[in-house]
């Protein structure tokens, strides 16, 4: 049996009624549109941050003259 914890939301008017269409349209419950949505910006939101990291190391490896794995071979040896 799934575990399920109940909150209340407020959203506004146009928000509320666009969530109703979508769940009308998609035969979903609103509580599976709202939940697709969460998971969505989740998923969004953790993309991102791991683009960021990826940026950044990627940055910091150019400034320290790692361009290939030979490279990296060769400065984690020093």
């Amino acid at each position: 049996m799934t575990t399920v914890v109940r909150k209340t939301i407020s959203l506004p008017p146009e928000l509320a009624q666009a969530a109703e269409e979508m769940a009308r349209a998609e035969g979903k419950t609103l509580s599976a549109i709202v939940q697709d949505a969460l998971r969505q910006a989740r998923e969004k939101r953790l993309s991102d941050e791991f683009k960021g990291l990826q940026d950044y190391w990627s940055k910091t490896a150019k400034a320290r003259g790692v361009l290939s794995e030979e490279d990296l071979e060769r400065y984690l040896r020093e």
